[in-house]
């Protein structure tokens, strides 16, 4: 793993743009603009180096599984902050009938620089974002610049055929609809919905897009519908569980939950099962089940324990997202005193290349490992300013 400078192409705005990076630049602190999608530099990998970490992604999803399957058979669900017997009892029905509910895709963060094994830092697998520039801009940006190199990047044929392979799955005859917040000011969430939809459509779906604002609940037949008021059996949402389980509309989510099937049902994408991945509280868990293993670092939901004084740690609130509320903690540092629930993790500083802090991104469609994004930041926590980083392998 190398990082190296380069001229940027000319007009490169322009042309990611129209490959749907539609949010290429971020607005900081001081009013200024600067590249989000950064291709000043970019990442060299070595196919065997690819190959290892490809991996250590499966079996990194397998042991998340099984961590899964260990909160469910525990009833350990009030340690992710999920306190409503109800909401509780449907994830866990969620989680038995898996096989039965489309699930797509997912993104690890790993630390890696090179040299020592991978790290986990978390698993986003309910809300992943930074999918169109990995899985589409990155790839023609190596097109124009190194044609003929390759790339650790399968991921628009695998959520291709996932759609395909998943499709007996989904409500007959119905069209599935993508859904995104209307909130949402930079376009990333439009666009990975409307990327998302893309592949469904190339799939062979009949696929509607709708906006989570636009979504209604029909009184009269016990149904949400969309703005025509047609019956929304199954949608593709780019929406937290955590916020459909509990806004204005959760008590209908919960009462329509497809678990099984039902007649005025709707089948989410992803399924309500994915809450217990997404939640930083699975690192404990993995922790305790395979205490030592290369690719965790220890993890606690009591404390920083032993972390305080070896090494450090870094409080992570259980559904945060971009780095909020992520509080960094020297060895004999002050005790935390966190405002909402926390996973103690040991800190593990993000490499330094040049001054740039790198996390991978790797993406798992459906159980396989499936392509890479890189992002940079200039500090120990990957937030919101965070830069999108080409790679290739060379």
């Amino acid at each position: 793993m190398r990082r190296h400078t380069i001229a940027p192409r000319p007009d490169w705005q322009r042309i990611v743009e129209d490959q749907g990076v539609i949010y290429p630049l971020t607005r900081y602190p001081d009013d200024s603009m600067r590249p989000y999608w950064d291709e000043s530099a970019y990442y060299e990998f070595s196919l065997p180096e690819v190959e290892a970490l490809e991996e250590v992604v499966e079996e990194l999803h397998r042991m998340c599984l099984a961590a899964a399957e260990h909160i469910v058979e525990r009833n350990r669900f009030a340690d992710l902050g999920i306190d409503d017997p109800r909401l509780a009892a449907l994830v866990g029905e969620s989680w038995r009938r898996r096989a039965e509910q489309p699930s797509i895709y997912a993104r690890f963060d790993l630390r890696y620089d090179g040299g020592g094994p991978a790290k986990m830092l978390e698993y986003n697998a309910d809300t992943p974002t930074s999918l169109v520039e990995a899985a589409s801009a990155q790839w023609f940006w190596m097109e124009d610049r190194f044609p003929g190199a390759d790339q650790w990047n399968s991921l628009h044929e695998r959520l291709v055929d996932a759609w395909k392979r998943q499709s007996p799955l989904l409500p007959p005859g119905a069209r599935v609809h993508f859904a995104h917040s209307a909130a949402d000011e930079l376009g990333e969430d439009l666009m990975t919905v409307a990327y998302l939809r893309e592949t469904a459509d190339q799939a062979g779906l009949a696929t509607e897009a709708v906006s989570m604002e636009d979504i209604g609940w029909d009184e009269l037949t016990g149904r949400f519908v969309d703005k025509q008021l047609g019956f929304i059996r199954s949608c593709f949402k780019l929406y937290p569980w955590e916020w459909l389980a509990t806004d204005e509309f959760g008590s209908h989510v919960l009462d329509t939950l497809d678990n099984g099937g039902g007649t005025g049902s709707t089948l989410w994408i992803e399924p309500a099962w994915k809450m217990l991945l997404s939640n930083k509280a699975l690192l404990a868990v993995l922790w305790e089940l395979y205490p030592g293993h290369p690719n965790l670092l220890p993890a606690y939901l009591d404390g920083p324990r032993e972390l305080a004084d070896e090494g450090g740690y870094v409080a992570k609130p259980l559904l945060g997202r971009e780095g909020a509320g992520v509080t960094v903690h020297e060895p004999g540092s002050a005790p935390p005193q966190p405002e909402e629930p926390c996973c103690y993790q040991a800190l593990a500083p993000l490499p330094d290349f040049d001054g740039n802090r790198t996390v991978l991104g790797a993406w798992v469609v459906e159980n396989e490992a499936a392509g890479l994004g890189i992002r940079e930041s200039s500090g120990l926590i990957t937030d919101e300013y965070a830069r999108f980083i080409p790679h290739v392998i060379l």
